[in-house]
């Protein structure tokens, strides 16, 4: 039974508790979590590894005068828990429940939404600059990784100069390093010397005094700072920081709540940029989490006591074939390489990586660079092969169109996750790529409708002489394994999968199996449609479409991406070209809002792309209803 959470429901609650209190509270706050994660799913790792950080934080700022902004936004259960929403907290990324991210819409504490890396020192600056326009007070923290710190965005924010950073603090959440015992020592005398308030007083009033002295004073300033920054030098890792202009203290133990207690107290003071270095371990506190943080950045339900999943997976991932498949096909071609910005395991590229470690390349939280990368590859005659989720690959849209498809490069992008992506919601459901890729001339765009397909496409893709893209959604296939011979996909043709009298769907992916549905549910009715598994976006398969279209045959579009741009978009396009206008076509695709977070099946229903929906959507046009569909959601 939790002694101290029951009472917490602002950050104003943590003040005046003791050591004590806070460490039980700390422990109270994971046991939270823990129990919560294993039933809905989520991102448990980060979570408990920032548990300290946030308890210190919070007991010595004076939130939301003070403004917290976290980078990427899932390691922020316990901020949740502190700032109001303990008790709805069950609700993590159910249906009308908790985001899993930042969501300004959902909390007054939740200062800039988050769910993409890199984001929190720009949004910082923003915050300071505006903050000293008004004449308000407060300090602006931002709170980032090591990983998203090698993001281009937070270098580039870095680089923009600490002179607009007055009265900042970047927390760097250093989570993938140790310190070792004599630096992390040394370290900590010397972080509780340079930022006692006695050190900075005497500091200062020491400068004020040297600059009166004629001829010298400047110069002995000048010097002080020059033996500050060399003993910092020596023995801590922060010159970088320095050199942009931010005073670094660190590394510090982020599971020591004492120590960070003591320094965030003496830090609050210093209106200067300060960049505090903090080593924390992803999973603390819970044991499989600690021991196997991969597994546990972002698992599904599980027990518990084991950290087994619950449901266990029957058949293979389609991120499991599509890395598999890319096994068997670099065994064959040498000149295949595998590119990921840092999600090796989400993308199925850990089994490529250990059997082609020297093909195979991280290059770390940078999709833009790892698609100028890839080109480069490509240039010099390499086959390579970027795997990106779609909600990231919207980062590297200038890379694609004026780097690969400008120069027509034989870059294959693995899209994953495209498609609605569930419980994660709106800032990582894979919907917007259709729109945004097929304007760009020269590139082909496929969607397989199941995982042997992707194999098929994924050989084809490889194969191709231009840049290609073969996207595809999270969830399980049908396949158990991967194996050779893959299927020929011939480029740019559809597929029939059922003939139809009256209409015919044409599905994109992991929508051929809802069009099947429906259109057996419109056959008990009485009408006769049939169903196309479009395959490529681009090119579209302006043969067969134009046929049917011709027979008088009612086309319907189904997709999982906007209305606006999408897929539906392109077949609309193609029927205008050729003066057969609007009355033929329905189009069913993603209404013109942000999707919110919920079970996939739950966010179709909302959206009018369940088997049932499309049916009822047919027949409503058919009676005049209307030549497009796609429910608004909130």
């Amino acid at each position: 039974m939790a002694e101290h959470l029951p009472r917490i429901d602002s950050p104003d609650d943590l003040k005046g508790l003791s050591l004590e209190e806070l460490t039980s509270l700390a422990r109270e706050i994971r046991e939270e979590i823990i129990r919560v994660v294993s039933r809905t799913g989520g991102h448990l790792a980060s979570s408990l590894g920032v548990v300290d950080l946030t308890l210190a934080m919070y007991s010595v700022f004076d939130l939301p005068r003070d403004k917290v902004i976290w980078d990427v936004g899932h390691q922020t259960y316990a901020h949740k828990i502190l700032t109001g929403r303990r008790d709805s907290f069950a609700t993590l990324r159910q249906c009308g429940g908790l985001s899993g991210f930042l969501k300004c819409f959902e909390s007054p504490y939740d200062f800039f939404g988050a769910g993409h890396a890199s984001t929190s020192i720009s949004a910082m600056l923003g915050l300071a600059v505006a903050r000293d326009r008004k004449g308000e007070s407060g300090k602006i923290i931002a709170c980032i990784g090591d990983g998203s710190l090698t993001g281009g965005l937070a270098l580039e924010a870095l680089n923009q100069g600490a002179e607009l950073a007055r009265n900042t603090l970047v927390v760097l959440n250093a989570n993938e390093m140790a310190i070792s015992p004599s630096v992390g020592e040394l370290s900590r005398h010397l972080n509780r010397l340079i930022t006692a308030p006695i050190y900075n007083r005497l500091k200062k009033e020491i400068e004020q005094t040297l600059e009166k002295i004629p001829s010298i004073g400047l110069r002995m300033v000048d010097a002080s700072h020059r033996l500050e920054d060399a003993l910092k030098h020596l023995i801590t890792p922060g010159g970088i920081f320095e050199d942009f202009g931010y005073r670094y203290f660190g590394p510090v133990d982020g599971h020591d709540l004492e120590s960070l207690l003591r320094i965030f107290s003496n830090i609050k003071s210093i209106p200067d940029p300060i960049l505090l270095h903090v080593v924390t371990k992803k999973g603390k506190g819970y044991t499989p989490a600690e021991e196997n943080p991969e597994a546990f950045h972002g698992p599904g339900p599980f027990d518990p006591r084991t950290g087994k999943a619950l449901v266990p997976a029957r058949f293979l991932s389609y991120s499991r074939v599509f890395g598999d498949t890319l096994v068997h096909l670099a065994g064959e071609d040498p000149r295949i390489l595998a590119i990921t910005a840092a999600m090796a395991s989400g993308t199925g590229l850990c089994p490529f990586a250990r059997r082609f470690p020297d093909r195979f390349f991280d290059v770390g939280i940078a999709e833009g660079h790892a698609l100028t990368f890839a080109a480069g590859l490509a240039k010099a005659g390499m086959k390579p092969v970027a795997a990106i989720y779609s909600t990231f690959l919207q980062r590297g849209f200038d890379q694609i169109l004026h780097d690969i498809c400008l120069q027509d490069l034989p870059v294959v992008m693995a899209v994953d996750r495209a498609g609605l992506v569930g419980e994660d919601g709106p800032t990582h459901h894979g919907v917007f790529d259709t729109a945004f890729l097929r304007l760009i001339p020269g590139i082909t765009i496929m969607h397989p409708k199941n995982g042997a397909e992707l194999t098929g496409m994924l050989a084809a893709a490889c194969a191709s002489s231009g840049p290609t893209v073969v996207r595809y959604p999270r969830g399980e296939t049908e396949l158990a394994e991967v194996s050779p011979p893959f299927p020929e996909i011939e480029f740019g043709k559809a597929e029939v999968v059922r003939e139809g009298g009256e209409g015919m769907i044409w599905a994109l992916g992991n929508m051929v199996a809802v069009a099947e549905e429906a259109a057996g549910r419109l056959r008990e009715s009485g009408r006769d449609f049939g169903v196309v598994n479009a395959r490529f976006v681009k090119p579209l398969d302006r043969e067969l479409l134009l046929a049917q279209a011709r027979e008088g045959k009612k086309i319907v579009t189904l997709s999982e991406d906007p209305l606006a741009g999408g897929f539906g978009s392109a077949v609309g396009e193609c029927l205008a070209e050729e003066g057969m206008g609007s009355a033929l076509l329905l189009r069913i695709a993603l209404p013109d809002v942000f999707i919110p977070h919920g079970a996939i099946a739950e966010l179709r229903e909302q959206c009018g792309l369940s088997p049932e929906a499309v049916a009822e959507g047919i027949v409503r046009a058919l009676a005049g209803g209307g030549g497009r569909s796609g429910k608004r959601t909130g």
